[in-house]
């Protein structure tokens, strides 16, 4: 019978492959992805359907590879006595070793899910799962990641005190609303495919019970939004003009108080503007008052 310290140690004794003296973080990307799809009710994980989300994991959290095989975790994770692989027939193995191909995978209709006990655990209590995914975060991505990793995987560690779970389509939205740029700077720098340094954040925030809507939502470069955050700025009572706190002050404030009484860079849509009541709750929960003159 296995309980969360048995679960735990497993996760200890995970084995993963390792690249010119790097270990790949497959398996844990991987179990990530398990997990948010666990939080929302999924506990079976199709292979045709964490293919391309998997590789897509890897391309942007992992290290540079021209391929990323997303067959090898879905199919060794067994090994490590947490994971559990069924399809409809039996799978043909490789010539090479007893990994099937991905061909088998995906013609088999090849199914993975936590292994049972390790799935008893997790939902046993809410605060499992955040206890799991912690680890899994803080074992083997640095802390700058980790908020991008639970929006890429669609999940929220706030589920673990009761609240709604974050959508998994917020980052994404907020973004398109402001064209992939910050909405105080303009930043929109890419590394390949990927946003670097850009961030969806909520302006009520979501462990205040703010929604995720794109109304409640500004894009964010990671210094700005940062800020934001901290309340070395908010937006005026006319939902549309940047205030900065007379508190600001240091040899780098430019970068901030040099915005302080221009406009934010407008959404695409007129509904995806900040709603005023959202504005409200950071104007006297987070701003640190008070305000420079305009």
């Amino acid at each position: 019978m296995a309980d969360l310290e048995s679960v735990l140690s497993r996760l200890d004794n995970l084995r993963r492959g390792r690249h010119r003296g790097e270990y790949a973080p497959h398996k844990p990307l991987l179990l990530l992805y398990a997990l948010g799809r666990l939080s929302e009710g999924d506990d079976l994980v199709a292979y045709r359907d964490v293919d391309p989300v998997l590789r897509t994991l890897l391309r942007d959290f992992g290290p540079p590879r021209q391929t990323h095989h997303s067959e090898y975790p879905f199919w060794r994770l067994q090994n490590d006595e947490l994971w559990q692989v069924t399809s409809k027939g039996q799978l043909q193995s490789r010539a090479s070793n007893k990994d099937p191909k991905k061909s088998e995978l995906l013609n088999k209709g090849a199914v993975g899910a936590f292994a049972p006990d390790v799935k008893e655990v997790i939902l046993a209590d809410r605060r499992n799962l955040t206890t799991v995914a912690r680890k899994l975060l803080e074992d083997y991505f640095p802390s700058t990641l980790h908020e991008d990793i639970l929006d890429a995987v669609g999940l929220s560690l706030d589920m673990a005190r009761g609240r709604p779970k974050r959508s998994r389509d917020f980052r994404q939205r907020v973004l398109r609303a402001y064209e992939n740029r910050c909405s105080v700077c303009g930043f929109d720098i890419r590394l390949g495919e990927k946003l670097a340094g850009l961030e969806a954040a909520h302006i009520m925030w979501h462990t205040a019970d703010g929604p995720d809507e794109e109304s409640n939502g500004l894009a964010l470069c990671v210094l700005h939004h940062k800020a934001f955050d901290l309340g070395a700025f908010t937006v005026d009572v006319d939902l549309r003009t940047i205030v900065c706190s007379q508190e600001l002050s240091g040899t780098m404030t430019d970068w901030v108080l040099g915005y302080h009484g221009k406009g934010l860079r407008a959404p695409q849509s007129r509904r995806y503007f900040p709603e005023k009541q959202f504005v409200e709750w950071h104007r006297a929960s987070r701003f640190r008052g008070p305000p420079r003159d305009l």
